[in-house]
């Protein structure tokens, strides 16, 4: 009877052993098959765009900081801030064009520009004026991805859209909180969405890349 349990057990492992040869075999072709390397260029490409992104979200955090306390570095840091939005309309020059580059930063201008009237308002407690620029400041959100996702089929408006509506709650999360005093809360809604921002920033770059290969 030994003899035959034996058996009948080294029968079974054979036949398990049969069974699962296959996909042994699959999940070592899968190991096999791994994408393509990231060359220098589209590495640098991904490290230039979530520079400019982080960027983007340190200095409005900056102007956020300075516009509230009315600290004397206000406009120098808004003049700062205005900045990265012309860079990020250059990178996209050398696929899109002069045209292109300066019309997204002329929407990155007009949303900063927006987001100092939603602060003000904010600051002033003006309900009235918090209404009417925190709509215009999310149509023009509307137009960022519109505009991007025209220029290149892989980058999807819907998931634009949502990523910058998203960025904005963000950074009326930042001012709420700075104007409550509650420190901790602004400190984590910057770290939010500057994690955020990088994520979008890798959007941007994955989309340049795949639209234009023969560039990288």
């Amino acid at each position: 009877m030994k003899k035959f349990t034996l058996t009948l057990t080294l029968v079974l492992l054979f036949l398990i052993g049969l069974l699962s040869t296959p996909f042994k075999v699959n999940a070592m072709e899968s190991s096999k098959r791994k994408e393509p390397p990231i060359n220098q260029s589209q590495c640098n490409l991904r490290r230039t765009q979530e520079k400019l992104w982080i960027d983007h979200v340190f200095w409005t955090k900056n102007f956020i900081t300075s516009d509230l306390a009315s600290l004397p570095d206000k406009d120098v840091v808004l003049e700062r801030l205005l900045k990265n939005q012309d860079d990020i309309g250059n990178s996209i020059k050398p696929y899109y064009g002069n045209e292109a580059g300066n019309k997204l930063s002329q929407l990155l201008r007009e949303h900063i520009s927006l987001a100092g009237q939603v602060l003000e308002a904010a600051k002033n407690n003006n309900t009235t004026d918090f209404d009417k620029y925190n709509k215009l400041w999310y149509e023009n959100a509307d137009d960022i991805a519109k505009f991007l996702s025209d220029a290149n089929p892989n980058w999807s408006n819907k998931e634009l859209k949502n990523m910058l509506y998203k960025h904005l709650d963000l950074i009326k999360q930042q001012v709420t909180a700075r104007l409550n005093k509650d420190w901790s809360a602004d400190i984590k809604a910057h770290d939010e969405g500057e994690n955020h921002m990088i994520d979008f920033s890798q959007i941007i770059a994955n989309g340049i890349i795949k639209q234009f290969p023969d560039k990288f």
